[in-house]
């Protein structure tokens, strides 16, 4: 008699008994699970698992389409291989360097081999070019040539991606003795995560010109039927270019560059230049402010950025160029907790505009901009209540009012007011470091594990707690923080090139922490792999007045 096992799938809600060694592709057939969109991976035991996985003891199986993250990334990843392997084929000098994400898909640029004994031109990326690697990368989408994961020692792998890797490898920093890669056909190329079991399954990309590079557009994740609208983002693109730049000031190219660096006990140098270069843009951005003089200051940005503490950083060099600043929180306009808006299950939706007293908020910054003195209110949050507590304010002559919130880039915010009497900000942490030229790291995740560790720290929440919130607030940035981030007369990058190395010693064990059988482990798990890569860094060196102290302590500034 075959030996089975016992499989409880969360997409039938009840146990099977199946084949002792079947794939999940073989469960998927065998149980007809259909789902709104193609089945592409699963959840095992809250790990993603690609379909040719293979089950041999009890589980949780839960399969997964395009429209859930786990099931993006792995599409995702499994196209940026397409990608690799097109332009590997047709330009066999250039290597795929996946730059950052911009306008709903990733910017992306190649990397030539040049020959040392010559003075090379990199050719330019011309829109021919984009054309032939589009349409190679269709015809091995319609040949659904099979993708498959490999492991040997480690050493034998090193040598196998030499061509690759200038000096040293990320398969060092990981330090297993085998290492696991993918193989389409001849290609081979190392991901962090799953891939699709076959290049059948991307039905839905684009490729097209984008500035000096390439643009791969990916599927609307909550229709991945349909592409996602490319939507101009030149501010945001510039920031990034900017970081780049500093980037190649620092020497660190990737993950491997830094890990290295670190090695050589250059950490600390990175940390102080770093910390310059940031303080740098802080002042050029308070020079803007008292050149224009604006009434107005307005920051915003998604939650952990570390707009508190830069507007703080701000301030100070607003006094520098002889301006008083004086600073207003929209929180503290908040409705009683009576009256705010609840989102689609019933819980209080603190990032809906409505949430904001919008009526109240403009009328004191009316009578404001009119000289006239102000009782500020302030926000109970332990009640639920706006209180005033005598906080008087009136704006002299030589005063600038800065305005923090969620919603302060909203055109809502004080519409009729004249706009040269405003000055826009948008703060974000943009990470400008990738793993290696195919693997990027998620904009997301530099805030998300901020978040895990303040919240920890200072509010007493686990990781499972601050995870299982995410949804509700990444939701509330796509909806009332993204769309405006493009008025903003200038963008502040929060994002430090050391702070992975710093945060993981603090994150590391807060998400050891989750229980492994919640929904939960999912993105603790996949948080915890991708920190495996960094080698931590002592925080010594951190200046008390650094963004990154908000997070983890020790900051010279009062929250």
């Amino acid at each position: 008699m075959e030996p089975t096992i016992t499989i409880y799938c969360k997409n039938t809600h009840s146990y099977h008994e199946v084949p002792r060694g079947i794939s999940l592709i073989q469960l998927k057939e065998r149980l007809g699970i259909q789902l709104p969109y193609p089945i592409i991976a699963a959840h095992v035991n809250y790990k993603v698992e690609n379909l040719d996985f293979l089950l041999y003891k009890p589980k949780d199986v839960e399969f997964l389409d395009a429209s859930t993250p786990s099931g993006m990334r792995a599409y995702v990843r499994t196209l940026s291989m397409v990608l690799a392997c097109a332009i590997n084929e047709l330009y066999p000098r250039a290597d795929l360097r996946i730059e950052h994400p911009i306008s709903k898909g990733y910017y992306c640029t190649l990397q030539w081999q040049t020959d040392t004994d010559k003075q090379e031109v990199e050719p330019a990326i011309t829109p021919e070019m984009v054309a032939a690697i589009k349409e190679r990368m269709q015809r091995i989408i319609a040949e659904d040539r099979p993708i498959s994961e490999e492991e040997k020692q480690t050493k034998e792998v090193i040598k196998m991606f030499a061509a690759r890797y200038n000096e040293g490898t990320i398969f060092e920093t990981l330090g297993n003795p085998y290492c696991r890669y993918f193989r389409m056909g001849d290609f081979i190329d190392y991901y962090t995560n799953v891939l699709l079991p076959s290049s059948g399954y991307l039905n839905v990309f684009d490729l097209e010109p984008y500035q000096d590079g390439m643009l791969l557009r990916i599927p609307n994740r909550k229709n991945p039927t349909i592409l996602e609208d490319s939507i101009p983002q030149e501010k945001m693109f510039s920031i990034f270019q900017e970081y780049n730049r500093w980037n190649k000031l620092l020497r660190i190219n990737n993950v491997t560059d830094f890990n290295i660096a670190c090695k050589r006990n250059k950490s600390f140098e990175m940390i102080k230049l770093a910390e310059a270069l940031h303080e740098k843009k802080v002042a050029q951005i308070a020079d803007a402010i008292a050149e224009k003089r604006p009434k107005f200051v307005f920051i915003s940005g998604p939650s952990s950025s570390g707009k508190t503490t830069f507007s703080k950083r701000l301030q100070i060099q607003l006094l520098v160029d002889g301006i008083k600043p004086e600073v207003v929180c929209m929180d503290d306009y908040f409705v009683n907790r009576v009256d705010t808006p609840r989102d689609e299950n019933g819980e209080w939706d603190f990032e809906d505009i409505r949430a904001v007293d919008l009526e109240f908020f403009c009328k004191q910054m009316h009578e404001l901009l009119d000289g006239k003195e102000v009782d500020l209110p302030t926000y109970d949050f332990s009640k639920g209540e706006r209180v005033f507590e005598g906080r008087k304010l009136q704006l002299q002559k030589d005063s600038v009012l800065i305005i923090e919130g969620l919603h302060a880039l909203n055109p809502a915010i004080l519409p009729d007011v004249d706009r040269n009497l405003t000055f826009k900000i948008f703060v974000s942490a943009l990470t400008t470091i990738n793993i290696d030229n195919h693997n990027w790291i998620p904009t997301t995740d530099i805030r998300l594990l901020r978040r895990i560790v303040r919240d920890y720290k200072y509010r007493n929440y686990s990781a499972r707690e601050t995870i299982a919130r995410c949804p509700s607030v990444v939701r509330g940035e796509t909806k009332w923080v993204y769309p405006y981030q493009e008025e903003a007369d200038v963008m502040f990058n929060s994002a430090l090139i050391f702070e992975f190395a710093v945060l993981k010693r603090h994150a590391e064990p807060i998400l050891q922490d989750v229980p492994k059988f919640c929904e939960e482990y999912t993105e603790a798990h996949r948080l915890l792999k991708f920190l495996q890569y960094f080698i931590p860094i002592p925080e010594r060196e951190i200046p008390p007045t650094s963004l990154l102290r908000e997070f983890v302590g020790g900051s010279s500034f009062r929250y």
